[in-house]
């Protein structure tokens, strides 16, 4: 495909300027940058990072090409573009109001989910939706329309009240879904294509006590456990599972946690104060053995299941659930990176979806290393929403090569595994490495020519743009 092509010459020419995450000439000012899959580092005219609405609103009009950046745990080009100016939001972090009787905070689009937390949490207050990690900025998170461990709230955007947005025009407006709402749904879940989010006011949810309910048992048994004792228990508020890819029980052996709601919520005192790191010395160990021995996957998940198996019965506030410690994912290589991968599948069709996966994924060579499964509600308020039913959303933590040899072996192995998704009513998340075909967008997210087409009418100047939008949109 004409766009494929032109991805890999964008990354090539990148890599052959690539010298430091930050390169100056004499001539003009000029950036190399790269996300966190570090596969399409790329030369840009400059970056730009301000705390003044006024000075955001100025660049946006003199600047010809915009991308915009939080912490750029996209994988797939979604925050750069080739001499593009890049708005690094980082620096746009206040907190602008906060209502705890109203369960309402206004933030600015730099903000951290860390940062909510520590606002809100002495007000026995939480967020409702989140990724599980806190270290995102909410543009960032509200760009991609995430979700999280909660089982009750669904996406990112059913919590969302409103937004202010700086247009391509450099007009200012707010967004509801009363107010100017034909952008509502194309800007959350929009990768950052229609303008800068500003700020953004949330529903927040209350800080809860939970209990730790562990469960090891065989995939074939997951549905079941997910019905009866999950989604119909109401007392289970957050949901996470894992299944194994080690050689021994390769997507077969599963250990689930539920969060229950605390019997005792007086308790929850005892245990609100925010935990500001987690030990991971350990598992980041172990973690490493597994990204290059076999053995080294086995012994991982046994150290793994057995930890997870100590912890039932374990309190928890719900804030705390919500702090997960993303160092533990940090990886640094030169020749090598980590990227993520995420499929959406009905929760009727999973042990059948998982037959399917493993089949294909037996007779190929793909160091997968981590298989985390969460659930999301049917939502269809996102004009690209990956939920089209009640889904499992499994988060698949891949080691690849870097050189161009090593990303077409694993373009192969991952349209396979999409082609399997597909086959049974599944989707695939957007924020990661542009891996998937034209044609397997279209199946995925049958709305995506209406938001190409939406995006020109609203930027007519193209004005932000990205490398996702240069793949696919022509």
């Amino acid at each position: 495909m004409k766009g494929k092509y032109l991805l890999i010459m964008i990354s090539l020419y990148g890599i052959a300027f690539y010298t430091s995450t930050s390169i100056h000439s004499h001539q003009q000012q000029t950036v190399v940058v790269e996300d966190a899959g570090k596969l399409l580092p790329t030369k840009m005219k400059e970056v730009k990072s301000s705390h003044s609405t006024k000075e955001l609103q100025k660049w946006v009009k003199q600047e010809k090409t915009i991308s915009i950046a939080g912490m750029q745990h996209s994988q797939g080009g979604h925050t750069v573009y080739p001499y593009g100016t890049l708005l690094d939001m980082k620096r746009y972090n206040e907190i602008l109001n906060f209502n705890p009787i109203e369960k309402t905070i206004t933030v600015q689009s730099g903000v951290t989910w860390a940062d909510i937390q520590k606002k809100i949490n002495p007000y026995g207050l939480s967020i409702q939706v989140m990724q599980s990690q806190n270290i995102f900025t909410v543009g960032g998170a509200l760009s991609v329309n995430v979700h999280g461990r909660d089982i009750r709230y669904g996406s990112l955007i059913d919590t969302v009240n409103s937004f202010r947005l700086l247009k391509p025009d450099g007009e200012i407006i707010s967004v509801s879904r009363e107010e100017n709402s034909e952008y509502f749904s194309y800007v959350i879940g929009g990768y950052g294509l229609f303008g800068v989010i500003l700020d953004v006011t949330l529903h927040l949810a209350e800080d809860e006590l939970y209990q730790h309910r562990i469960s090891t048992m065989d995939y074939q048994e997951y549905e079941e456990h997910f019905k009866e004792k999950v989604k119909n228990d109401e007392h289970v508020k957050m949901h996470l599972a894992r299944l194994s890819v080690a050689p021994k029980t390769f997507l077969k052996e599963m250990y689930v946690t539920d969060y229950v709601l605390a019997e005792n919520q007086r308790k929850l005192s005892r245990y609100s104060k925010l935990n500001e790191k987690e030990t991971v010395v350990l598992p980041k160990f172990m973690l490493g053995m597994s990204r290059y021995s076999e053995r080294g996957k086995d012994v991982f998940w046994e150290t793994q299941k057995k930890h997870f198996q100590n912890s039932n019965g374990r309190y928890q506030s719900r804030n705390n659930v919500m702090r997960s410690d993303s160092t533990f994912m940090e990886y640094e290589n030169a020749n090598r990176t980590e990227v993520l991968q995420e499929y959406f599948v009905p929760v009727d069709q999973f042990a059948s979806y998982i037959d399917d996966l493993r089949k294909v994924l037996e007779k190929e060579d793909l160091n997968l290393l981590n298989i985390t499964i969460r659930y999301v509600e049917h939502d269809e308020d996102a004009v690209l929403s990956y939920a089209k039913d009640d889904m499992f959303a499994l988060v698949l933590l891949i080691n690849q090569g870097r050189s161009e040899k090593e990303i077409k072996k694993t373009e192969k192995v991952i349209q396979k595994m999409i082609d399997v998704t597909l086959d049974h009513d599944g989707s695939y998340y957007l924020p990661y490495y542009s891996y998937p075909t034209e044609k397997q967008l279209k199946r995925a997210y049958p709305r995506i020519d209406e938001f190409f087409e939406k995006k020109r009418e609203l930027d007519p100047k193209e004005r932000f743009k990205n490398l996702f939008y240069e793949v696919y949109s022509q």
